[in-house]
């Protein structure tokens, strides 16, 4: 897959405005933003440190997890109170990211297509997080179907996409398909170790995530909100907690 340089006449990537931005993001594979609408967040993404996830273990240097979340300040992924939230929880199906649709975000092979693996349906932000802790602590080989959840992999030449926790029922490809950009994969889902409904999506160098490398990645085109405006980016990396929408392709 080219990778697609910044135009100088074009409005600023995200990143750029972030003085910590590793050197290691200066030339990312860019590729289109894979979720639609406005409210999301990169609760996760390289542009606030690398390893975004904190580990090189399974292509995750340069992932991003996206969360989508309302207008409250913060990052609120679903209608319940903070406190209602954090001592009762609420349901899986309740939070803003459930049922999204997946995009590809490049023309692509699908080499993996994995569905079938069960939903928690109730989330409880301590026990969560009990279990991502567990399952980061316990983790072997034969673990990694229940740390993807429902996913799909896609290849475009030496370039390999993974975007994860999809929904029970709702991978909408199989493996040997050919997809264009834009073509529905799935659904946003709470499989795997997910510690809310979101998409982790990750560019790597090769479809076995126990062996794959990292690709730094930058979304084609998107906007975020800053002082109550929407700003365009092009080729972006976005920021720790930005709130961004995405935008038609042209």
């Amino acid at each position: 897959m080219p990778r697609a340089a910044p135009d100088p006449a074009e409005p600023i990537r995200s990143g750029d405005t972030m003085p910590s931005m590793s050197p290691e993001l200066d030339d990312p594979v860019v590729v289109d933003f894979p979720l639609r609408g406005e409210g999301w967040m990169a609760v996760t993404t390289p542009a606030h440190r690398v390893p975004s996830h904190g580990t090189d273990m399974l292509g995750q240097r340069y992932a991003y997890d996206l969360l989508k979340v309302d207008d409250r300040p913060g990052a609120h992924f679903h209608p319940a109170g903070s406190l209602r939230g954090n001592l009762i929880g609420g349901r899986t199906r309740e939070c803003y990211a459930w049922g999204a649709p997946i995009h590809a975000p490049f023309d692509a092979d699908v080499v993996r297509a994995v569905d079938g693996v069960p939903e928690r349906e109730w989330i409880h932000p301590a026990q969560e997080l009990f279990l991502m802790l567990r399952n980061a602590a316990t983790f072997t080989p034969e673990k990694l179907p229940s740390i993807l959840g429902n996913h799909v992999i896609l290849r475009a030449g030496a370039v390999f996409a993974a975007l994860v926790h999809m929904a029970p029922g709702s991978v909408a490809v199989a493996a040997g398909q050919r997809v264009k950009t834009g073509d529905v994969l799935g659904r946003v889902g709470h499989t795997g170790n997910s510690t809310a409904p979101h998409l982790h999506f990750q560019l790597m160098d090769s479809d076995d995530p126990m062996t794959a490398r990292g690709i730094p990645c930058a979304f084609r085109a998107y906007e975020v909100e800053r002082d109550g405006a929407w700003v365009p980016v092009a080729n972006g990396i976005p920021g720790r907690r930005e709130r961004i929408r995405s935008v038609e392709r042209a």
